[in-house]
């Protein structure tokens, strides 16, 4: 009994951290367009400084917003009972549509400086941007090549995870360093009465929507880096038990198969042989609902 009521515990932390990050997430979109329709000259697709605009509100929309959500999509834990084939379909179309607004958002300020004659590619900012949207652009298309598509073998996609999830949290937290330039290089540029030095409410707001972007990237990386709330690998093989089972495997595998009763420490001590073998089953699970 006091185990169900630690795991409802660390369920319910789960659930407050999640509600957290989202509320986080979802003012700091709010307050890119109070920014932008508020102190500066509000949207538009026309060469003019609405235009420009575009870029901070998609990049925080899109690159920062909906690229954490996808990053911590597999960790909602009422998901795993749905096939992991449909979450890995979840995962793919959020980081897709991420990538096509910070696309737009890159296009927005490219035709905004050619517009008004203004050198492209001269900043700190837009060289780590560039390099993030290059990265983020490679990462998204080894993950469709690799785990989406049926044709990898288990051994690359087991050797590249660690790799996909690394390069995944090292891009998110770039993009977000790199937001942090773009605003404090705007303010700088846009304020100059009152300058930024002066601090007037435009330079506190965005200031506090820096602050609130670095809650939302720490919210994230902690989510996503805690092993307890992991997505049970084992969950395919339960129902696919006669693809490549062996006695043993089945046995190995039972050790993360009831996940209600699964404690953190069962999951950590689970040894690494077990580990890969629910790899395996994972798969070879997957592969069937192709």
């Amino acid at each position: 009994a006091a185990h169900g009521a630690r795991k409802m515990e660390d369920y319910g932390r789960f659930l407050a951290l999640l509600a957290s990050t989202l509320l986080v997430g979802f003012v700091s979109v709010i307050l890119s367009l109070v920014w932008v329709f508020h102190y500066r000259e509000g949207l538009s697709w026309d060469g003019s400084l609405g235009e420009f605009n575009w870029h901070p509100v998609l990049i925080i929309t899109g690159f920062v917003f909906i690229q954490g959500i996808a990053i911590i999509v597999y960790r909602l834990p009422w998901t795993w009972k749905c096939s992991k084939l449909l979450m890995k379909f979840i995962h793919a179309g959020l980081n897709t549509i991420a990538m096509i607004l910070a696309i737009v958002s890159m296009v927005a300020v490219f035709e905004f400086h050619n517009a008004k004659s203004i050198p492209n590619m001269y900043s700190l900012h837009s060289w780590i941007g560039l390099t993030a949207v290059i990265f983020y652009s490679l990462q998204l298309f080894l993950g469709f090549a690799v785990f989406l598509l049926p044709f990898a073998p288990v051994h690359l996609r087991t050797a590249l995870m660690p790799i996909h999830v690394y390069s995944g949290l090292t891009i998110f937290a770039t993009v977000i360093a790199t937001a942090l330039m773009g605003i404090t290089e705007k303010l700088i540029f846009a304020l100059k009465n009152p300058a930024y030095s002066a601090s007037p409410p435009e330079a506190t707001l965005v200031n506090c929507l820096g602050l609130l972007l670095v809650i939302f990237g720490s919210l994230i990386l902690w989510m996503a880096s805690r092993p307890h709330w992991k997505r049970p690998p084992a969950e395919n093989a339960k129902i696919l038990r006669p693809i490549g089972a062996t006695p043993e495997g089945t046995e190995e595998e039972s050790t993360m198969t009831n996940t209600s009763n699964a404690d953190k420490s069962d999951l950590r001590s689970n040894t690494e042989a077990a580990r890969k073998q629910n790899i395996k089953f994972d798969e070879a699970g997957q592969r069937s609902t192709m």
